[in-house]
């Protein structure tokens, strides 16, 4: 008789890998890890075959299509696909700084800049970018952020990220808004330290939370791992179960896909078990984990679970929005952005 019993449900996890091909390890390990999906690093792109290459076994070492495969690729500093293979694009705040003086043209560029970074990652099989930041800039923050940022103004970041956002899911590719609910007055980074936030609840409403929640609808968000004093004195918004319920849940109204930042991160404390456990324990569907370390995986692997009946919700939502992802004359595109940068 065939077997007609539903496949396992994924983990409530994503891991990144060690290099340009999974080792015969690494694909054992996934096989029966069975992470709901997988992101990208610039260690793990080489060229343009090569990831292709990568993305089609991750999918197969799980046995998913579906699996989701995630990249930061934003343009500017951060971007793992790199010339001379990828386009060198232009960081958020170019898109910012011209949206200050000319809303309408910054708003073309940007969808076309958006149209051009999906059909790059669609054409290596990648369904997933971890963009648009709604953080804001603010003088005196740590650089992390930065022109990673549209800008300091919430309206204006909450159109841009608009924006990116309709853009990535009209071609195909999930974005993901980031760092939910504000990493922009951080004045450490949070790769290597814990940032705490002073700020009290009713200016961080009137300022760091408007993009969110201007933009609450959004499929899929990810925390940022920063202590927001005035919200819960003790733990980051990743671990807090206070921030996810009542701020990001709540005040914001985010009711989609939430993902913790990569928990291999220094602000974060405790074995990677424990922070696994700590932000699923505290709200978050899905366990991030970037650096591809085998021991470190185990120990996330070991403290997660399946995904949740709300986290498959969340998904499938998210999915249902997303439009097929179609050839585009990238050359057109590119003359075109390049038209708008040459008179900004």
């Amino acid at each position: 008789m065939p077997n007609t019993a539903d496949p396992p449900t994924p983990s409530a996890a994503i891991y990144g890998c060690a290099g340009l091909s999974l080792s015969a390890d690494e694909e054992s390990f996934f096989r029966a890890a069975n992470p709901f999906g997988f992101i990208l690093f610039q260690r793990n792109c080489e060229s343009p075959q090569q990831v292709r290459d990568l993305v089609a076994a991750l999918r197969a070492s799980v046995g998913r299509d579906d699996a989701p495969v995630l990249i930061d690729q934003e343009g500017g500093r951060v971007a793992r696909l790199k010339p001379p293979h990828w386009r060198n694009a232009p960081p958020a705040s170019f898109f910012g700084r011209l949206a200050s003086h000319d809303r309408e043209r910054a708003q073309e560029a940007l969808k076309l800049n958006t149209q051009l970074l999906a059909a790059e990652l669609t054409d290596l099989g990648i369904d997933v970018d971890c963009v648009p930041l709604l953080d804001l800039q603010f003088p005196g923050a740590h650089d992390v952020i930065g022109d990673r940022s549209f800008g300091g103004d919430p309206e204006l970041v909450a159109d841009l990220g608009r924006v990116v956002c309709e853009t990535m899911l009209a071609a195909g590719v999930m974005p993901i808004v980031k760092h939910i609910p504000g990493h922009g007055r951080a004045r450490v980074d949070s790769h290597k330290d814990l940032p705490v936030v002073g700020t009290g609840k009713a200016e961080l409403e009137a300022t760091d939370f408007k993009p969110f929640k201007a933009l609450a609808d959004a499929p899929w968000a990810m925390t940022a791992h920063v202590v927001y004093s005035a919200l819960d004195a003790e733990r980051p918004a990743t671990t807090s179960p206070d921030v996810i319920s009542q701020v990001i849940r709540g005040e914001i109204g985010f009711d989609g896909l939430l993902l913790s930042d990569d928990l291999s991160m220094e602000a974060l404390k405790g074995s990677l078990g424990e922070r696994a456990e700590a932000s699923l324990g505290a709200g978050c569907d899905v366990a991030l984990h970037c650096n591809g370390k085998p021991e470190e995986m185990e120990q996330v692997a070991a403290a997660v679970g399946p995904l949740t009946a709300e986290a498959q919700r969340r998904i499938a939502a998210g999915r249902a929005r997303l439009g097929p992802a179609e050839a585009v004359d990238s050359a057109a595109l590119l003359r075109r952005l390049e038209a708008i940068m040459n008179i900004a």
